[in-house]
């Protein structure tokens, strides 16, 4: 008989929801492909922005899969992890951008979010222009 593991059956659970194996965030904080990782702990992993907007622009997300804000709730521990994601952006921040004066912090909300991952996104100001392809 098998021994039973919340961890191990969390993540079976969601891969045959295809919310693990289809979601490239799940990937990247299971390092499962080459994006180069700026912060790596136990609750969270760091990494640029593909699409950078700003002199600096980081993603820092959680291990475990959250899909998105709404599902956070008003409770100790998720308090605990947002938190812990804005201070390790703001961490890489003063150490890669020191010189910039500004920093932005934010979540897009649904139907705004591009990837169904809780994602923070951190930026050492100014903006850059984005090109947007239609």
């Amino acid at each position: 008989m098998k021994k039973f593991d919340p961890i191990n059956q969390r993540l079976q659970l969601g891969q045959m929801a295809g919310a693990v194996s289809s979601c490239i965030f799940c990937q990247i904080a299971h390092n499962s492909t080459s994006t180069t990782l700026l912060h790596s702990d136990d609750k969270v992993v760091a990494f640029q922005d593909i699409k950078p907007s700003a002199l600096r622009h980081y993603l820092v997300i959680p291990v475990e899969h959250i899909s998105t804000v709404r599902n956070l709730q008003s409770r100790e521990e998720d308090y605990t992890l947002v938190n812990h994601m804005l201070s390790v952006g703001k961490m890489l921040l003063h150490r890669d951008a020191p010189q910039s004066k500004e920093y932005r912090f934010g979540f897009h909300q649904p139907p705004l979010n591009s990837v169904d991952h809780l994602h923070l996104h951190c930026l050492a100001l100014p903006f850059q222009p984005t090109v947007w392809i239609q």
